[in-house]
């Protein structure tokens, strides 16, 4: 059984340490303790590694976070992943920061990665792991924030959450959706 697990973010060295680029950071995370490392191939950076017999494909879009549906899509054919299996982890303005929630399906919130990912799989039900962010941002600010760098103080919080995050992804490959979502969401 295969899954993808899509870390949402923006490349490039100017984006490695913001809010928006949480799907990435938690990728490297899981990347890094399995010893799977990326490589740059079609539409992203993509490892993969066996976890308890799956096959685990871990995929960071190059695309720029207003097309990830591009690499999803493409990354979902060539590996024939079913939506099921897929998991994309992502930033969200709507929770406090470093508040985890695993749903199996939602609105894009006003996301545009998801919005583009919900257009390419022409679907909105797919499993997904918001990140919170918090929303400490001026009117008509919100690119400015979550483009913009941790402070110290939150970086120290949402590290604090990283290992649950990896513990959360691999669940939901081993143990499924429902399981993993009733062991983690009310945490």
């Amino acid at each position: 059984m295969k899954f993808l697990i899509v870390g949402l973010g923006n490349p490039g060295e100017q984006y490695l340490n913001t809010r928006h680029n949480i799907g990435f950071k938690a990728l490297d995370h899981v990347g890094k303790q399995a010893n799977a490392f990326f490589v740059s191939d079609k539409y992203g950076s993509i490892c993969n590694f066996k976890y308890k017999g799956k096959q685990v494909y871990l995929l960071k879009p190059n695309t720029f976070m207003n097309l990830s549906g591009t690499a999803v899509r493409y990354w979902m054919d060539k590996e024939k992943i079913v939506k099921d299996n897929i998991l994309v982890v992502t930033d969200d303005l709507n929770l406090p920061l470093a508040t985890l929630r695993l749903k199996k399906k939602g609105s894009d919130g006003g996301h545009n990665g998801l919005k583009n990912i919900q257009e390419k799989l022409n679907s909105n039900v797919y499993p997904r792991l918001r990140i919170g962010v918090g929303n400490d941002f001026s009117k008509g600010k919100q690119i400015d924030y979550v483009l913009g760098d941790w402070s110290a103080e939150e970086l120290v919080i949402v590290e604090d959450k990283i290992e649950t995050i990896k513990e959360m992804i691999l669940g939901f490959c081993f143990n499924g959706l429902n399981n993993t979502m009733n062991t983690y969401n009310n945490k």
